[in-house]
């Protein structure tokens, strides 16, 4: 461990160099930015033309408000380039971090609006490997970062197994919330919860929809997962983790508010990217847009008062199962297999619409799965879900 006077060095020793990675990254920041900004510039001063044509069609309506949001997220991401390209450059790295996170959420929105306009296509690589570069460089950005990284590694182990001895591994040490909001601790919330998601759906189906037969219910290619479940419990997670010790109506109400919001911002994404209906629940009570209705945000509401006061705690139990020396090598492979999963899943849908739309596989990647996962396969495995290409806002 660094004494005091060594890690005062250290600390001053940052603030007067930048590190020349960081220089690097900071140069091409400037010259990207300064590249593509004019011409995304000019892009959005000509947004009006977009809706000139008067159109009163719904889909094309939606279709140029997600082109005028991609703009204007275009010319945002490339001018923040140049400020954290500055700010590096300056060694004012404290800033630069916000830009920084900034930036990645800019470029969540580029991807989903890119996926809605246009599909899956690969300049969407572009937008993962400049995020994967972003987060990747947030260790090295801010300073006390750096300065902590070091003692970070050399206690990360110890404070592990004494967690781990003690039956406290997970829970939140400052004691405002009841677990730590930690990437280990929300993959497997999103795992379980698909698990638990998919089994709901199902049992539900067999008693209630159609009494007596079965349907396959799971959102994801491979795998019993129902990852609408798997992100609805992450972000209430979020929402209530300092107030778990909060009332059941308080609790409920929040869930209601954040299962019905996101069901129907699911719904909408999925229909305008892929043209696909998973549910639809109009002519139900108090239903917006049959995307969600007042049964479901209560159901919400339900599940998220159960989550917080017993699966969690439950979960965390679960979880801590995996021994300590393992724990963080287990949640990278199935991070990892998680990811491929989601992304193949995105992929073959995104190939399945453009089957439904007509369009002749054009790639390796349209082929494959126009052999692999045809439209027969799809319509097994995506039970729940039918494709109308009419209704997507793809350009």
């Amino acid at each position: 461990m660094l004494d005091p006077e060594a890690a005062e060095d250290l600390f001053e020793e940052m603030h007067q160099k930048t590190p020349l990675g960081l220089k690097v990254f900071g140069i091409l920041s400037i010259v990207v930015g300064a590249a593509l900004l004019p011409n995304s510039v000019r892009a959005l001063l000509s947004i009006g033309d977009v809706f000139q044509t008067g159109s009163t069609d719904y889909v094309t309506i939606v279709s140029q408000v997600l082109l005028c949001v991609l703009l204007i997220e275009l010319v945002a991401t490339f001018a923040l380039s140049i400020v954290l390209g500055v700010r590096l450059l300056l060694n004012k790295r404290r800033g630069a971090r916000y830009i920084a996170e900034a930036m990645i959420l800019l470029l969540v929105l580029d991807l989903l609006c890119r996926l809605m306009l246009f599909g899956i296509e690969w300049e969407l690589v572009v937008d993962l490997v400049a995020g994967g570069v972003l987060i990747a460089m947030l260790t090295f950005i801010d300073p006390t970062l750096s300065e902590e990284r070091e003692l970070a590694r050399r206690l990360r182990r110890m404070e592990t197994r004494e967690s781990a001895e003690d039956g406290t591994l997970g829970l939140d040490e400052t004691g405002r919330g009841f677990i730590a909001l930690d990437f280990f601790n929300l993959f497997w919330i999103f795992v379980i919860a698909c698990v638990l998601g998919d089994v709901i759906e199902t049992v539900y189906h067999v008693l209630v929809v159609d009494p007596g037969h079965y349907q396959v219910r799971a959102g994801m290619l491979w795998g019993p997962f129902s990852p609408i479940y798997g992100f609805g419990a992450v972000l209430m997670t979020l929402a209530l983790n300092r107030f778990h010790k909060a009332n059941a109506f308080v609790i409920f109400l929040v869930s209601a508010i954040i299962g019905g919001a996101f069901e129907y911002a699911v719904s909408w994404f999925l229909q305008f990217a892929f043209g696909v209906v998973a549910w639809d629940y109009s002519g139900t009570f108090l239903n917006i847009g049959g995307r969600t209705n007042f049964m479901f945000m209560c159901m919400w509401g339900v599940l998220g008062f159960v989550w917080i006061k017993l699966l969690l705690p439950w979960m965390l139990r679960l979880v801590n199962m995996i021994p300590w020396q393992w724990r963080y090598s287990v949640t990278a492979v199935c991070a990892m297999l998680m990811l491929f999963d989601g992304l193949m899943t995105l992929a073959t849908l995104n190939c399945w619409y453009e089957r439904m739309a007509g369009i002749a596989p054009d790639n390796a990647l349209a082929q494959y799965c126009a052999t692999h996962f045809d439209n027969a396969f799809m319509e097994q495995r995506f039970q729940s879900m039918s494709i109308d290409p009419s209704m997507s806002t793809r350009a």
